[in-house]
């Protein structure tokens, strides 16, 4: 009876201490996270990995790991197509669709908090199928830079219509420097086609629209800038890109992203310089939105976790940590005020929030990109006309729609 009565109260103390320690490797179970993206400056690689740090000291039991790749899109598709892929990557305004017609993305955005305090135009570049699949971390836009010095030496106020634009082009073109830098290039040039009340498409992707009067008014101004000798590429100039031209006062205007803020800062800090909001065209103010999210897989093994880690990073917390260096601007509209009280410089580029359109076509969408440069090119150097250049797009664009 003593032993039997030994036996039980042994057993009833391995099971009590069973159940007591169930709890405890719950609570040491933790989910670690793998954030992959490419890298970018210094500064900012090292700001997001201290976010990345104080989430983890914050957050025991979801620990993150900062991922940045060279070879960013190969490595993703790799990853995707092998189904393994990063529990949080960023995305490409401009790849979104592709992914998600792979079905490679979990829409979250129902998931996060306070999704109406993003940008519109921001929110509207990751929905898809009536769904917001991932959410914006920063966003850059087009504004026009002007060399104050020359401005003033030339008696002119900062221009803010394309007529007023060419006028100081022309006025500020002596001496060996030219009144502005026009890129060959789509990414530019499709903020005036916006401007002229044009469009690339229509809203389905089921034909191009680009053959249109309000696309050649857009295309002859900014052609006719390079044409009439106001103006001149990059290549041109001896440099890589329109902020280098800018920087080394090769001209006195150039439209850019707000990246261009501190690589002038930079490169070029004794240069006299503001930023202004685009010219507006004969349709009104334009510009272009050039951002990225913070998405999840489709198949994620940890999708609660990854999805709260995500609402971190774009929450007022995290975007406030992240955008605080001026290098990105925030996406929610809740920031703005304070984000402008350190960075009154960058306005011209946050005001475009509001009009800005998406930097967003469909998959396959390359090949009309890389013609439209050509045909800028052709139109610049002459050996095209503008209504032939549109058409030339428009058949090109027309294939590629045809194929989807």
């Amino acid at each position: 009876m003593n032993k039997t009565f030994r036996f039980l109260a042994f057993a009833i103390a391995i099971a009590l201490i069973a159940v007591a320690a169930v709890p405890s490797a719950q609570a040491a179970q933790t989910v670690n996270l793998v954030l992959m993206g490419w890298s970018s400056s210094p500064s900012e690689n090292e700001r997001l990995q201290k976010i990345v740090d104080d989430w983890n000291a914050a957050n025991p039991d979801i620990q993150v790991t900062l991922n940045q790749v060279p070879d960013y899109d190969t490595t993703l598709q790799k990853s995707l197509a092998g189904g393994e892929p990063p529990d949080v990557f960023y995305v490409d305004s401009f790849r979104f669709l592709d992914l998600v017609r792979a079905d490679a993305l979990m829409p979250i955005g129902d998931k996060l908090t306070d999704i109406e305090d993003f940008y519109p135009a921001l929110r509207n570049a990751f929905t898809a199928n009536g769904q917001f699949y991932c959410p914006p971390k920063d966003f850059s836009t087009l504004a026009l830079q002007i060399n104050t010095e020359m401005f003033e030496a030339a008696g002119l106020s900062a221009p803010t219509t394309w007529e007023e634009m060419r006028a100081a082009a022309e006025k500020l073109t002596k001496d060996g420097v030219y009144g502005v830098v026009v890129p060959a290039d789509f990414a530019r040039w499709i903020a005036f086609l916006y401007g002229a009340g044009g469009s690339v498409t229509d809203d389905e992707f089921t034909k191009m629209t680009i053959n249109s009067p309000e696309a050649a008014e857009a295309l002859k101004f900014y052609t006719d800038l390079y044409i009439d000798g106001f103006a001149k590429t990059p290549a041109d100039l001896g440099v890589g890109w329109a902020g280098e031209a800018f920087g080394k006062g090769l001209v006195a205007m150039a439209f850019e992203g707000n990246w261009i803020e501190p690589y002038l800062k930079d490169q070029f800090p004794d240069l006299k310089h503001k930023a202004v909001e685009l010219p507006a065209g004969p349709a009104g103010k334009a510009t272009m939105a050039f951002t990225v999210c913070y998405a999840v897989p489709m198949k994620a093994k940890n999708p609660d976790a990854a999805i709260k880690f995500v609402d971190y990073l774009t929450g007022a917390q995290g975007m406030k940590a992240w955008t605080d260096l001026g290098l990105a601007m925030p996406t929610r509209a809740s920031l703005r005020q304070g984000w402008l009280e350190k960075f009154p410089n960058l306005e011209p580029y946050l005001n475009g929030a509001e009009y800005a359109r998406k930097w967003q076509f469909v998959p396959g969408f390359q090949a009309v990109l890389d013609k439209v440069n050509e045909q800028l090119s052709l139109v610049m150097s002459e050996n095209q006309t503008v209504s032939g250049a549109l058409a030339e797009i428009e058949r090109v664009g027309n294939e590629v729609l045809a194929s989807r």
